[in-house]
């Protein structure tokens, strides 16, 4: 709801978060799909760097980041003790990481039920495009457990430097939450985003192969279940905010309430049909625009908005220096200490966002750029096409806007790093 999403949204618990502190308006994720995103925020190093571009590379495989200082590493170094729960890598929690992690070292997203009947949506060929309610309760989901060991921690008085990491997989797929949530959003009221058929015509031949490489709006338009699915994403919003809650009463609550710093994010963004396209895997807004606020005793204050562009590259510097460690020389993100002080303060550099080798985005305050890795392009005027639906990237007038964009994409990029092998 802060960031005028949805209008159905409900968000009480981060919308309240997101007063307390500093929320960006214009927070963008390094790639638009788990691994690399999350792989990007705990290195400090871009995909075009490490080459890891994809789900299938596990980063420690990457010759670059095989023994690659994650954050949490760099802070135990520096004297903290490092702890977490649930989805912070994408795939195993990265044992070297952690002190101690729940349910395990080797293992970060406890089970959640499903319903009875598979898929739920009743759509043939959904694969993990599904959703539905679960006749269970909140302390069934594993998001609501994983929570739980983190209040627990939160309930401890805190004498030494701690970090600690609390990853809730929803509103990851499959949707499937307790049907109180679905019953939030009549279906017979949902709204739907706004579309255009012809939307990808003037869009280069590899943005429209992203766009239908999973089939998805065919398939779900074609089974009239648009406001389904749209409630379904609604629902699975709704119960990751009531976990938030959860976990910021323990916060409050407990007797570190006003000691630790608070940051907050999303690894990407999603589509809902915007661009004719679901999921993210995308260089579109929809695809790499995120959820990103801070909350930092004695840094920030509250009610405050930033809309420079940042990434989620950002946090690893950022997050070093909110707990008094200096940087990895090596992180190529900037630090958002500037801005978590005065939110107004200047900041020129775009935000790059990579999807898979040799694709790029970039996005400054006004203007999205992207240039494939056959050389086709797409520039998007976010003051007048916020949905991203002219391209402009073939007008000569807007060559100079190009020209500038162009000069902060990579110089190389790295080869794919080696992806897992088939028992892993």
């Amino acid at each position: 709801g802060c960031l005028g999403g949805h209008p159905q949204t409900r968000t009480p618990n981060l919308d309240r978060l997101a007063g307390q502190g500093v929320l960006f308006t214009n927070a963008h994720c390094a790639a638009p799909l788990c691994n690399p995103s999350r792989t990007a925020i705990m290195t400090g190093l871009r995909p075009s760097t490490s080459g890891v571009y994809l789900n299938s590379q596990p980063f420690r495989r990457a010759p670059l980041l095989a023994n690659a200082v994650t954050l949490p590493l760099h802070l135990r170094g520096a004297g903290y003790r490092a702890i977490g729960a649930g989805k912070i890598y994408h795939g195993n929690p990265d044992a070297a990481s952690w002190n101690d992690y729940w349910p395990s070292l080797k293992s970060n997203t406890p089970p959640s039920p499903a319903p009875a009947a598979l898929p739920a949506n009743g759509i043939p060929g959904s694969g993990n495009m599904d959703w539905g309610p679960v006749s269970a309760g909140d302390e069934e989901m594993g998001d609501f457990q994983v929570v739980d060991w983190v209040a627990r921690h939160l309930a401890k008085r805190v004498t030494d430097p701690l970090f600690l990491a609390c990853g809730l997989t929803r509103p990851h797929l499959p949707w499937y939450v307790p049907k109180k949530y679905f019953d939030l959003f009549p279906l017979d009221g949902i709204e739907l985003p706004a579309v255009r058929d012809d939307d990808l015509d003037d869009v280069p031949p590899i943005g429209r192969k992203f766009a239908g490489a999973q089939g998805d709006h065919k398939r779900i338009t074609g089974a009239r279940k648009w406001r389904e699915a749209v409630q379904a994403y609604l629902a699975s919003i709704a119960f990751a905010d009531a976990a938030i809650g959860r976990l910021l009463r323990a916060l409050e609550t407990g007797p570190n309430g006003g000691d630790f710093s608070v940051v907050l994010w999303s690894d990407h963004g999603w589509h809902l049909g915007e661009k004719l396209h679901w999921r993210k895997f995308s260089l579109w807004e929809e695809s790499t625009r995120n959820v990103l606020m801070i909350k930092a005793p004695g840094v920030t204050r509250g009610g405050g908005r930033c809309g420079r562009p940042v990434s989620l590259i950002d946090l690893n510097p950022t997050v070093a220096e909110l707990c008094a460690v200096g940087p990895r020389r090596d992180s190529e993100g900037t630090s958002l200490l500037p801005l978590l002080r005065n939110p107004g303060a200047r900041r020129d550099a775009p935000v790059l966002t990579t999807y898979q080798r040799g694709n790029h985005s970039l996005r400054d305050e006004r203007w999205r750029y992207t240039r494939y890795i056959d050389g086709t392009e797409e520039l998007y005027d976010h003051g007048a096409d916020p949905q991203e639906f002219t391209n402009l990237a073939g007008r000569a007038e807007h060559a100079g806007v190009k020209a500038r964009l162009a000069a902060w994409l990579p110089k190389s990029d790295a080869p794919d790093a080696p992806a897992a092998r088939e028992r892993d």
